[in-house]
């Protein structure tokens, strides 16, 4: 039966809802409202639709600010250090002082899951430079925005991890690193939009950027590997995001004895490559089988690739800071 709104319904997950309240009594719940999401906003745990930002604050105006993707499963929080510390290296890079210890963020990101009751969720910590001027200059922006948000997300490409995905290289080149290191993660994120834009009118599930030598560089939102011969191959994190999920995956290879190696490569590589994967916190480990029109090995998922799922699924299964 719907919930429907009466005097005796004055909150709904632990929540007074004043507004809802002001609806008329023969007034049907919606579904997506019977949970609403908390945000932490400069201090506070706000409604979602409460979680605003001035339009001075020069995150919003010019992208001035830096990001971290993470997950929880299972009640735990994945890789939480690493993600935090990279946020701060990313802050560092742009020399913004979050004006809060790193302990301090990390306990921001737990208590957001655990006032919106998420065991497994995808988690957005936002640090930007502030309110401001109209004027781009850091300096007129006295106090950073911290923001935290989380939602329940599954698997970001549902069945394709059985089949595959179908990848295109765009002619989109990845920002090159002595312009903007990709390896901070800003709220400028136009290069890997417009990567993906292409992608969609291409077709493909997935975008492949090349750096302007035309080397191997990422996906829209991950890294890329390569098998050949029982090798895994990766290209060095010069030219593309140190990912997370990269770290680990490299580790899983270690432990189950897969060689892999660290070194540039090209197209050439990747269209005779027996297998091509990519990883990404949002993406998880996902197996690429076709690029360009090509198929890749078989035109299915591997055995490398399926040697490396389910050991990392059983990771983000059991490992974790508990909240």
């Amino acid at each position: 039966m719907n919930p429907r709104f009466s005097d005796t319904i004055t909150e709904i997950n632990g929540r007074t809802l004043d507004l809802l309240m002001q609806r008329p009594k023969s007034y049907i719940i919606p579904h997506h409202i019977l949970f609403i999401m908390l945000v932490y906003i400069n201090g506070k745990y706000v409604p979602e639709e409460q979680a605003t930002v001035s339009i001075f604050d020069h995150g919003f105006l010019y992208g001035d600010g830096v990001f971290e993707g993470i997950r929880a499963y299972n009640g735990r929080v994945f890789r939480l250090k690493e993600h935090v510390d990279r946020l701060f290296d990313s802050a560092k890079a742009i020399d913004l002082d979050p004006g809060i210890t790193r302990a301090e963020m990390a306990e921001i990101i737990k208590e957001t899951l655990r006032k919106n009751g998420l065991k497994d969720a995808y988690i957005r910590p936002i640090i930007s430079r502030g309110v401001g001027t109209m004027g781009l200059d850091p300096r007129r922006c006295e106090t950073p925005s911290i923001i935290c948000a989380a939602s329940a997300w599954g698997a970001m490409y549902g069945d394709l991890y059985e089949t595959g995905l179908t990848a295109v290289t765009v002619c989109v080149r990845r920002n090159p690193p002595d312009t903007l290191p990709p390896n901070i993660k800003s709220l400028n994120y136009l290069n890997n939009i417009l990567g993906k834009i292409e992608a969609n009118y291409k077709g493909g599930d997935e975008a492949i950027f090349l750096d302007r030598t035309g080397k191997l560089a990422e996906g829209s939102g991950d890294n890329i590997y390569l098998v050949k011969d029982g090798v895994l191959y990766t290209p060095p994190t010069i030219n593309n995001l140190k990912g997370i999920t990269r770290i680990v995956l490299l580790d899983i290879c270690a432990e189950l004895g897969i060689h892999y190696e660290v070194c540039e490569l090209g197209l050439f590589d990747l269209y005779t490559a027996d297998e091509v994967m990519v990883t990404g916190t949002a993406a998880e480990i996902c197996a690429i089988t076709k690029i360009d029109g090509r198929t890749i090995g078989t035109g299915v998922p591997g055995p490398v690739y399926k040697k490396l799922l389910p050991a990392f699924q059983m990771e983000t299964q059991n490992s974790g800071d508990a909240y």
